[in-house]
């Protein structure tokens, strides 16, 4: 499971709401973003400040996609294991998501209830195995899935919106270089 998909990331974060606001972010120990003592951290570790401010990103596109998620009736965790059946040519074993998402199989199981339950996807058996069982997802979870990825563009955009069209194509050749230099995971 990855960070966004776990409750921690749920709970507000550090930054509070200095994360969610335009204006400059005040730290107790550090006074405003923009001042001497902030400059001074910068210059110590550029990297941490870096990575801190990939991870407050992270938690506010997390934030803002659970908002648009919850009218939909689904976790982002749902979201992301729906996306997953999805993408198999055929239906995977409950150990294929397990393994592809990262997590131990019984947060699959947990999901997998969950979305079974609202009718997104449904248990089958497999024809070779009698001990194995195969998620398949169903029309109203491909419907869900089509909802869910406005719903994610929309997160996406709003994130996005104080960038130029220059600014997000620079941003996502950035982005792919980190993406295409980290080792494969398949979600």
């Amino acid at each position: 499971m990855d960070a966004s998909d776990s409750p921690a990331a749920d709970a507000p974060d550090a930054a509070g709401p200095a994360d969610r606001s335009p204006g400059p972010a005040t730290s107790p120990a550090t006074g405003p973003a923009d001042g001497p003592a902030r400059d001074h951290d910068r210059d110590r570790d550029p990297d941490g400040m870096l990575a801190e401010q990939l991870l407050r990103l992270t938690r506010r596109l997390h934030r803002i996609q659970s908002r648009q998620l919850e009218p939909i009736g689904i976790t982002p965790a749902q979201f992301r294991l729906l996306r997953t059946v999805a993408s198999y040519d055929a239906a995977p074993r409950m150990a294929d998501l397990a393994q592809r998402l990262d997590v131990v199989p019984r947060a699959v199981t947990t999901l997998v209830d969950a979305l079974e339950a609202s009718g997104r996807v449904r248990r089958a058996p497999d024809p070779d195995s009698r001990r194995v069982v195969r998620i398949q997802i169903t029309d109203e979870g491909r419907a869900t899935l089509r909802s869910l990825r406005n719903a994610r563009r929309a997160a996406a955009e709003e994130i996005l919106a104080p960038l130029t069209a220059e600014q997000r194509e620079v941003l996502g050749g950035l982005l792919s270089a980190l993406v295409d230099g980290m080792p494969e995971r398949h979600c």
